[in-house]
């Protein structure tokens, strides 16, 4: 980094925190002055995945913006923080910082790591010590409840893995699934909601472990198929109106008919 760039981000990170100090003042914006921690957690979410999907469409331009909204929302919370007196945005910044070199031991220590998987290793090491260093009881699979569903099941599985407590091979997920889906199958047909959302849940569980074997990012692969089918719909509703018919009054055979020649050319 040039000593201009340094320059500049020293300047506009200043003129963030000035900015947001101001939207708090007695004098400043009365919606954010009204914010705090557990009322802006909603928009923390909402903005993690704008920068998600600008991401996911490649568009830099939004990408920055979106960068920025994540940002402010960092220096909210920084600024509510230095209003308790509990910490600030230098406490935040510096705090990564020092995480940052402190497990990094193979670029600031004499630590020597040749591929990603011996630094996740020494990564997790150093995360035990540093809970330990402070007091905290460890629970291996302590992962925030708030995660999305499906990548919280997977790192879930991911823990438990690391002691050995997996499967051998992905055939014995496989015939898991199929067990699961009998499950289901069985509650269903007891009429029992309770419990077929409980099996739909333990279905879903082992479809993740079996997606693990594959090194199949299950958040992800979801999220792209939802996607595509919203693609494959918008394209099948444009082809209908385009023939001048009705969606709404179509039979399911006549609209399956549509989807599949939408299918068939993306394939």
């Amino acid at each position: 980094m040039t000593k201009e760039e340094m320059e500049r981000n020293t300047s506009a990170m200043s003129r963030l925190l000035t900015v947001m100090e101001k939207l708090r003042s007695e004098n400043g914006c009365p919606w954010d002055k009204e914010q705090d921690h557990v009322s802006l957690r909603k928009y923390l979410i909402e903005e993690s995945y704008e920068v998600i999907d600008a991401i996911d469409r490649e568009d830099d331009d939004d990408l920055a913006e979106e960068l920025g909204d994540l940002l402010l929302q960092v220096v909210f919370h920084a600024e509510i923080g230095r209003e308790r007196g509990v910490f600030n945005f230098a406490d935040v910044a510096d705090g990564i910082s020092e995480k940052m070199v402190r497990r990094h031991p193979h670029v600031f220590g004499d630590i020597h790591c040749d591929t990603s998987d011996e630094v996740l290793v020494n990564w997790a090491a150093i995360k035990e010590e540093e809970k330990k260093d402070k007091g905290k009881v460890s629970r291996r699979l302590d992962i925030p409840a708030t995660f999305p569903a499906l990548y919280r099941a997977e790192k879930v599985q991911k823990k438990a893995a690391d002691v050995g407590f997996d499967w051998d091979e992905s055939d014995e997920v496989k015939e898991k699934v199929l067990e699961e889906i009998g499950e289901v199958r069985e509650a269903a047909a007891k009429g029992d909601k309770a419990a077929v959302q409980d099996e739909i849940g333990d279905l879903l569980f082992a479809v993740v472990n079996w997606s693990r074997f594959f090194r199949v990012d299950a958040e992800e692969a979801l999220r792209e198929s939802t996607e595509k089918f919203r693609r494959r719909f918008y394209a099948m509703e444009d082809r209908i109106a385009a023939d001048g018919k009705d969606l709404s009054a179509m039979s399911l055979a006549e609209m399956d008919r549509y989807w599949e020649e939408i299918k068939a050319e993306e394939e």
